[in-house]
């Protein structure tokens, strides 16, 4: 079994109370999605984020094929960090930590997700060419859009 791992690190000059707010909403994840991807949340977004909390979405990462997702939240400790675990979906493991915390002149984000392929060595061969760099441009996405809307650290 190959286990990746994608760790990403923002700072943001903005509270600690403004960053959970945004990140600890569901709704939002779709302002910090590609378009391309034509992510779109099916159910379970209508409440802050808390332990036990299912979310269902569509999303189209490769050649237009409609997905659908499903993940849990299973860990939140207010305006320090929160995980959620996919339950249903393109992965045969997806385990994204979500952490936040003060630093001088704002918050410091980090991401860290652990995931693993399906399809065996077909999964491991395609990581490379295909998964690896698409997590890559859709962290990058995302970093790009909170820069925007909160600015840079």
């Amino acid at each position: 079994m190959k286990l990746y791992q994608i760790k990403t690190s923002q700072k943001l000059p903005i509270t600690i109370e403004k960053a959970w707010n945004f990140l600890s909403n569901p709704k939002n994840l779709t302002e910090i999605t590609p378009a391309y991807m034509n992510f779109r949340i099916l159910s379970g977004a209508d409440k802050k984020i808390f332990p036990g909390q299912i979310i269902q979405y569509k999303v189209s990462p490769i050649l237009g094929l409609n997905l659908k997702w499903v993940t849990e939240i299973t860990h939140v400790v207010d305006k320090e960090y929160f995980v959620d675990e996919q339950r249903f979906g393109p992965y045969s493991l997806w385990h994204h930590k979500h952490f936040i915390k003060e630093i001088d002149g704002g918050i410091e984000m980090v991401d860290i997700v652990d995931y693993k392929l399906p399809f065996g060595i077909l999964g491991q061969l395609a990581h490379p060419i295909f998964v690896k760099n698409k997590l890559k441009l859709i962290f990058q996405f995302r970093e790009n859009k909170l820069n925007q809307l909160f600015g840079k650290l």
